[in-house]
């Protein structure tokens, strides 16, 4: 079988599990909202600043996070994407879902992307105390998309592998720049 096969056979896979939930009021207003919050990365530049203001973050972290959630979401956005043409599950997204429909290819997932590279970022600043909430965060932005039929589930797994990888190189860079 060829790699494409199998991906499309995952992403039909993915699609159907995801039709089992899309319908319950709790699970579609959930991943909606997540689906908004992640645009433009909001949700990470609001937990940028609830950091800031309850003092989990150093005044240090506030604006480099912001710096590199912007150019994480650069990078993906404008420049990987543009490797590929992958279309996108819905022409139109679907009507069930009232989401931003993006213009960028579909592979990978940017709010994928940015919400690993955010959890990544932010638990090798916190430590595995707020592991959790980062990546349950990150964890349904990220399905969210899939969920709303704006992303193939195989988009939504290479977005969280490319952000985590981004997030790793940006962890080591902070290391090194005795930014921790």
């Amino acid at each position: 079988m060829k790699l494409s096969e199998s991906v499309e056979r995952f992403d039909d896979w993915a699609d159907i599990q995801l039709e089992l939930i899309r319908g319950n009021p709790l699970a579609d207003a959930v991943f909606t909202t997540a689906s908004k919050l992640g645009e433009f990365s909001l949700v990470w530049h609001l937990t940028n600043v609830a950091r800031g203001a309850t003092g989990v973050g150093t005044g240090t972290q506030i604006p480099v996070f912001a710096v590199l959630v912007g150019a994480e979401s650069l990078l993906v956005n404008q420049g990987i994407k543009r490797l590929f043409r992958r279309t996108r599950p819905t022409e139109g997204g679907d009507e069930r879902f009232p989401v931003r429909r993006p213009t960028t290819s579909s592979f990978p997932s940017g709010h994928a992307s940015s919400a690993a590279f955010a959890a990544t970022v932010l638990t090798g600043w916190d430590g595995p105390r707020l592991a959790p909430l980062w990546w349950t965060m990150a964890t349904t932005v990220a399905v969210s998309r899939a969920y709303v039929r704006i992303h193939h589930g195989s988009d939504v797994v290479a977005g969280l592998a490319t952000g985590a990888a981004l997030g790793l190189v940006a962890r080591r860079v902070l290391r090194h720049l005795d930014l921790t």
